[in-house]
């Protein structure tokens, strides 16, 4: 799947992959598709509950496990409606 915008967010702890993405999908318009990319273990539940609570769609996740020290996980996140 193709995305407008990446956000490379490995070795950033809770709450900075979440507060980085919502900052970039505040400048982005309704349905373009944000990548993160997010080292943080907590990230596998924080991402999905900020999509739920702020009308995005969490489009795929995928895990990256030959990343070191940690797996990296990639999110596509839909803009939904502000």
């Amino acid at each position: 799947m193709e995305w407008d915008e990446d956000i490379d967010a490995r070795g950033l702890l809770c709450p900075l992959p979440v507060l980085k993405a919502r900052k970039q999908l505040n400048s982005m318009d309704n349905g373009a598709v944000l990548r993160l990319t997010a080292t943080d273990p907590a990230s596998v539940v924080d991402v999905p509950h900020f999509c739920a609570e702020g009308g995005h769609d969490l489009v795929n996740t995928t895990t990256l496990h030959g990343e070191t020290p940690a797996p990296a996980h990639v999110f596509l996140i839909r803009k939904g409606p502000a």
